[in-house]
């Protein structure tokens, strides 16, 4: 059973420095945050979204996941894929990738219905850093150890991270 709640940091998470987060500081259940800086996607030099209106989902020893509005995400550039899973704070993601991908391998997810405690980012998009180019106020973002993670690791950020080999039995 998972203990970490963000109550109390473990001895093992490194200690932020003065501008840092832990990542064991963040609560779970999870918060939303509204973060103004500026978030751009880009993949193979076209702007996918841009946006100073995104939520940051921070969570315990997880880097936090920018979702950025269905307004300012460009859906030209992208294909709904067959994909499905469920977050038990956020509920069913269905999943996205570039529309001139042949591989349809997955670069985004949103809740089209999320739960209620998340209703407020219906539809907002998140994208996995390891696939496309992500950034925050210029600084290009470090994906989550993991494939089936998707936090956006800044430099403002401290963790260890949930997995990062040998994490497997927080």
């Amino acid at each position: 059973m998972w203990m970490h709640t963000g109550q109390k940091r473990p001895r093992f998470a490194l200690e932020p420095a003065a501008g840092q987060e832990s990542v064991w500081d963040y609560p779970r259940p999870p918060a939303i945050v509204p973060d103004a800086r500026l978030v751009e996607v880009m993949a193979g030099g076209q702007l996918i979204a841009s946006s100073r209106q995104t939520v940051r989902v921070c969570e315990t020893a997880s880097p936090p996941t920018f979702y950025i509005p269905p307004g300012e995400v460009d859906w030209s550039l992208l294909m709904s894929v067959s994909r499905h899973s469920f977050c038990e704070w956020k509920g069913t993601a269905s999943y996205w990738a570039l529309a001139d991908n042949p591989g349809r391998q997955a670069i985004a997810w949103s809740y089209k219905e999320p739960l209620d405690a998340f209703s407020e980012f219906q539809s907002f998009l998140s994208c996995y850093p390891g696939r496309v180019a992500c950034f925050v106020d210029g600084e290009r973002v470090i994906a989550q150890p993991g494939g089936f993670y998707g936090g956006w690791i800044t430099s403002e950020i401290v963790g260890p991270f949930k997995g990062e080999p040998g994490t497997g039995d927080w």
